[in-house]
């Protein structure tokens, strides 16, 4: 059994957040380059732009992009852990509130209805999952929502199978068009139930861009999804090119008989997500 005060994991959240609202993840901007060396023209020229952004933001530590987000915060929260001091979702939000000030980081939570902002970012919007051991893993990923609000969930039923799921993938990324700020990175669950499946999705951006499913069938999946997204021609910033997509990326979780729920959460080009194991 180990202890842990919450002050740790909201000082841990902090370091996370600060992190993750200057910078874009390594294997993004991996798959930035890549696709800058296979544009041309206009496609070429918005993601060289993309990528001396964040330059710029490492430099001068400002935010790589104006929204800087929904805090998502995912923790793997070990059985054999005990925790002390303020409770948890109060200590999450505590981090979040101080990296978003001294980050001056954009603070966008607001009320859905009088649309009032809490004027801190605040509240986070914590996943806890319970695993085994005594161990605490921490993810940060702030949400945008020019992307957000391009994401979709569908409830098929179980005839409309593989050719379903993916049109369901792609027909989200073809009604986006280049509002979601292409090349996007997409997340998709499969399974679950209505609430269970949209969380499998955001899950499914936490992982590296271009990472592969470890079930061959699902990663057939993500490979097609991916070939038919690019065949779009969207391509960067909405400029046309051979890249409108980044990656696919998919989760999976046994479902009803009667039911097939696909959800897919769309994150623009700039994919900011940060991790610490305590």
């Amino acid at each position: 059994m180990r202890t842990f005060d919450t002050k740790t994991i909201a000082d841990c959240v902090y370091r996370l957040a600060r992190r993750a609202g200057l910078r874009l993840t390594d294997s993004c901007r991996a798959a930035l380059v890549r696709a800058e060396g296979a544009e041309t023209g206009a496609a070429k020229f918005a993601l060289r732009t993309v990528l001396e952004n964040e330059e710029t933001a490492l430099r001068e530590r400002m935010p790589v992009c104006q929204d800087t987000g929904m805090s998502v915060v995912l923790i793997r929260l070990g059985q054999e852990v005990r925790l002390t001091g303020a409770p948890l979702a109060e200590a999450v939000d505590d981090g979040v509130r101080r990296a978003y000030r001294d980050g001056n980081f954009r603070k966008s939570i607001c009320d859905p209805l009088t649309r009032e902002n809490t004027g801190d970012n605040t509240p986070a919007h914590l996943h806890v999952d319970l695993v085994g051991g005594d161990g605490v893993e921490i993810a940060f990923l702030p949400k945008g929502f020019g992307s957000e609000n391009m994401s979709r969930l569908f409830m098929l039923t179980p005839a409309e199978g593989r050719e379903g799921i993916l049109n369901a993938i792609v027909s989200t990324v073809r009604l986006a068009g280049s509002r979601p700020c292409p090349p996007v990175y997409v997340g998709v669950g499969i399974g679950g139930c209505f609430d269970s499946c949209a969380l499998l999705a955001k899950k499914a951006l936490l992982r590296e861009v271009g990472s592969r499913h470890p079930r061959a069938d699902v990663q057939e999946i993500e490979e097609e999804a991916l070939h038919r997204i690019n065949a779009l021609g969207i391509g960067p910033q909405g400029f046309g090119g051979k890249v409108t997509a980044l990656g696919v990326s998919c989760e999976i979780a046994p479902t009803h008989i009667a039911g097939l729920p696909v959800a897919v959460n769309i994150q623009c080009h700039c994919v900011r997500c940060e991790k610490e194991v305590l």
